[in-house]
């Protein structure tokens, strides 16, 4: 799976945002860095397009066998993936160190 690779998002993740975050993401896949943390905890906003981009990604590194989780400090984007039920569909945490000792094992 190779190293764990923190991708920092600030600001808004929209419609005319999200190409950069997608093409962000495929480049470090291509790169064979398929073990990705997002981290969202400076974004202030994030439409379905942003949304989108995530689930797209999530798909593409499990079909590699890889891991993507997200780091959610805020609670208007935790609220977002509650309200569209994508929050049990990543593996979510708090802070990023959280994000970078979760080895994968399930306790």
């Amino acid at each position: 799976m190779g190293t764990r690779t923190v991708v920092e998002v600030d600001g808004e993740v929209d419609v005319s945002t999200a190409d950069a975050l997608r093409e962000c993401v495929h480049d470090l896949l291509d790169r064979e860095r398929t073990d990705l943390v997002v981290d969202l905890g400076h974004v202030t906003f994030m439409d379905s397009t942003g949304l989108g981009v995530l689930v797209g990604s999530l798909k593409k590194v499990r079909l590699l066998g890889g891991r993507l989780q997200l780091v959610i400090s805020t609670e208007r984007v935790r609220q977002l993936f509650r309200i569209t039920a994508l929050l049990p569909v990543f593996t979510v945490h708090d802070t990023l160190d959280d994000a970078l000792t979760d080895d994968g094992s399930v306790a």
